[in-house]
């Protein structure tokens, strides 16, 4: 039996005692009202009562074991996430298929990592930027967090199989607890392509390959207006210690430095100067440097005339990198594309030589920033106050590999290594900009197999169609036919249409009993086009050179859009 209390205001009921079934349970037992038997202080006693759960919830507590609740959920994705589906996974796709061949063709072999690594194998790697790491919970003794890129997770690759030279490329999700900007591309789940030389070879030329990638990669996606931001680490840290700047006050000034992009001069001094604790001397000796920026040769040269620069070491070794440069991505054709910038700075604790990120128009902020992020009604997407940002980056990590080694407690091997990384969803947000009014179709479907016939014997020729796709298949033909036997013209019309199928090939009744087939386009602006009778025997070879036809220069639609021809 189970007895709850009833919260009455009527006086009478507090001045008797009663029990009065209130309903039944599943079980048989009855559920009653207890009410006081006495008069009672009316406040105390609704001040105890308001600490006893409501009759209702408390029944429903009781009977969880006859009747669970019903599950709730929010049906939406995580901040900084989406569902990719439709086109914009023929898209996205279509890039991984362009940048795979494209590091095929320079020499690539794939790997593939852990989407989580050791903790410890992160840490310490990625400057200010480590916060933004997404660490797991200790699961059966091992600290673990998401790999933030591509790069560490390479580096720990070499270092544990005692990898001496190899040319990767690596396509794969990494993860980041950045602010979102999900039309710009910037998101906390997102795919990273990339390609890495490691290895003992000649000065610059590992590095002047990598930007090569860099110009191929985004010119065969269709996207031609982009400048290849460039600076030497031993440089610029050869400009802080002309400055004044300590040696261990360096990677902090660096990182500072590395806010150009997206703050003016005034805020970046501001920091280097109160935050970090560096003089106005110092700040403003750095300032006259990093507002260098033009082409590699006219650059180069204005640094080779300034003795305090040619004076220093480190500087030194950056300008005779630089030298070499000039002449490999001369001969490699791309020198139009890069932009000698002595802002540049790449926060990241890695990099030790030549570094780069790719900027397209897109990728700065907009001018009025500030007002935009104060009149935005919602922090979870920066959208309308922040740029694409940098579409590829990289640059030379020489120390990674032999730090992995030499903490492993072997003896340290220096494994030299260079590297580009394509920004997927940044790159498909330009991408999409330039498709959307395309009528882009979302499966690859080029034939549809239909039959046509009537009269009490027609059957449907399901297992006919059936054998003509098989053929089409087997020829590596992307073909379709409507699931049902008897299905009517204008249904199977309407599944090509829906396919995107720009062929289709019709069984008809008689025609297909004398071994003929018909091959018609479609598409409203061939409605009235009764296609052509071919032989059965000769599908395979009609059909592909009637795609050839519609597929200008061997192109299909998806490349031609992507490459933006």
């Amino acid at each position: 039996m189970k007895f709850f209390y009833c919260r009455c205001f009527e006086q009478s009921a507090l001045n008797k005692r009663y029990d009065e079934p209130l309903r039944s349970f599943e079980d048989g037992s009855l559920m009653f009202i207890r009410a006081i038997r006495r008069p009672v202080n009316i406040k105390r006693y609704f001040s105890k009562m308001s600490q006893i759960p409501d009759a209702p919830a408390a029944a429903t507590a009781g009977s969880n074991k006859a009747k669970k609740s019903k599950l709730q959920v929010s049906l939406k994705t995580p901040k900084g996430t989406k569902d990719w589906a439709d086109t914009d996974m023929v898209i996205r796709e279509a890039v991984f298929s362009t940048l795979s061949s494209l590091f095929k063709r320079h020499g690539g072999v794939t790997i593939d990592t852990p989407v989580f690594e050791l903790r410890e194998i992160l840490a310490g790697k990625y400057g200010e930027d480590s916060k933004l790491i997404y660490d797991l919970k200790d699961q059966g003794g091992e600290l673990c967090s998401l790999r933030y890129d591509l790069t560490v997770p390479f580096a720990r690759f070499c270092a544990m199989n005692n990898i001496q030279n190899i040319k990767r490329y690596h396509i794969a999700k990494v993860y980041r607890r950045d602010q979102p900007a999900m039309t710009k591309g910037r998101m906390r789940e997102f795919y990273q392509c990339d390609f890495d030389i490691a290895g003992t070879y000649e000065p610059m030329v590992p590095d002047a390959e990598c930007l090569s990638v860099a110009v191929e990669g985004l010119t065969s996606l269709g996207i031609k207006d982009f400048k290849i931001k460039l600076n030497h680490r031993k440089i610029l840290d050869g400009i802080f210690k002309v400055a004044g700047v300590k040696d261990e006050d360096v990677r902090k000034i660096s990182s500072a430095v590395d806010k150009l992009d997206k703050s003016p001069w005034e805020a970046v001094k501001h920091e280097i100067t109160v935050e970090k604790g560096q003089s106005e001397e110092t700040a403003n000796k750095i300032g006259e440097y990093v507002k260098f920026n033009g082409s590699l040769k006219d650059i180069h040269a204005k640094l080779s005339e300034d003795s305090d620069i040619t004076s220093n070491e480190l500087a030194k070794q950056g300008l005779d990198d630089i030298a070499l440069l000039i002449n490999y991505v001369e001969a490699l054709g791309i020198d139009s594309y890069i932009s000698f910038d002595l802002s540049l700075a790449r926060g990241l604790d890695y990099y030790t030589g030549l570094i780069y990120e790719v900027v397209t128009e897109a990728s700065a902020p907009p001018e009025n920033a500030g007002e935009l992020k104060k009149k935005a009604k919602t922090d979870e997407d920066a959208s309308s106050y922040v740029g694409v940002g940098s579409i590829a980056a990289g640059g030379r990590y020489d120390k990674l590999v032999s730090m992995f080694v030499e903490a492993s407690g072997k003896k340290a091997t220096q494994i030299p290594c260079v590297g580009i990384s394509f920004g997927v969803e940044r790159i498909f947000s330009l991408i999409k900009q330039r498709t959307e009014s395309a009528s882009l179709k979302p499966t690859a479907t080029q034939v549809f197999v239909m039959a046509f016939g009537g009269g009490k014997d027609w059957t449907g020729y399901l297992p006919e169609r059936m054998k003509i796709a098989k053929q089409l298949w087997g020829a590596g033909i992307e073909s379709e036919y409507v699931y049902k036997a008897k299905a009517n013209p204008r249904k199977q019309f309407d599944a090509a249409d829906k396919s995107g199928a720009s062929l289709a090939v019709i069984l008809g009744k008689e025609e297909y009993l004398d071994g003929k087939l018909r091959v018609k386009r479609l598409g409203p602006e061939f409605a009235d086009d009764d296609g052509e009778v071919v032989e059965a025997e000769n599908i395979v070879k009609v059909v592909k050179d009637k795609l050839s036809q519609i597929n200008e220069d061997g192109v299909d639609q998806v490349t031609r859009l992507i490459r933006g021809l």
